[in-house]
């Protein structure tokens, strides 16, 4: 019979921790794309094979060195699950789900005011962000502007983000999520398959 022991094993969360703090500084001086998965590894003096165990994907890094609550990928994907259409409504719907919830919203909130006070934090987030979300969201357009499109979402959402949970600002703020998504998602859907607007002459 094996005496041998199961969970965690010993200086797993210092282990944890030392390969955050590498992740940490190799975002930061190297950006996103900059960063690898066995870099962080040999930075942090540990094999590559534990940044998998701990952390799963490069994407799953960095949600740990942001200190996301939940992983933008992950959102992505819900919203672009059902294709274009509806995605607007999707989007608006999953994006409330996520600011108000108890766990993850204060999080959201706390990543936010963290970014504008801190300028290498907001690039990061820029970067994954317009990478791993609005990115993914221009590639389903089949539109020469579908990049303005997407970031015409992020920009909505956001603006959207920062008055109802930042500044908590009143109607929005205390109105139901229902009524803010029946407004949020047919703008969002005209953003990404609407006309777009006549360019002034001249």
């Amino acid at each position: 019979m094996s005496n041998r022991r199961t969970g965690r094993r010993p200086g797993d969360a210092r282990t944890r921790e030392q390969i955050v703090a590498a992740a940490r500084e190799s975002f930061a001086a190297n950006g996103y794309e900059g960063t690898t998965m066995r870099g962080v590894a040999a930075a942090a003096g540990v094999d590559a094979a534990l940044l998998h165990y701990f952390f799963g994907t490069k994407d799953g890094l960095f949600t740990a060195v942001m200190e996301m609550p939940v992983s933008p990928a992950k959102v992505a994907d819900d919203v672009l699950s059902g294709g274009v259409d509806g995605m607007g409504d999707r989007l608006a719907r999953r994006f409330l789900q996520l600011w108000d919830d108890p766990e993850s919203g204060p999080a959201l909130v706390g990543l936010i005011r963290g970014a504008t006070s801190h300028q290498p934090s907001a690039e990061l987030i820029r970067d994954f962000v317009g990478r791993e979300i609005l990115g993914r969201i221009a590639a389903t357009l089949d539109r020469p502007d579908a990049a303005l499109r997407a970031n015409l979402c992020g920009a909505q959402v956001m603006g959207t983000a920062l008055l109802r949970y930042v500044l908590r600002a009143e109607p929005l703020a205390s109105a139901p999520a229902e009524e803010v998504a029946a407004w949020l998602g047919p703008t969002l859907q005209r953003y990404l398959t609407g006309e777009p607007p006549d360019r002034p002459v001249g």
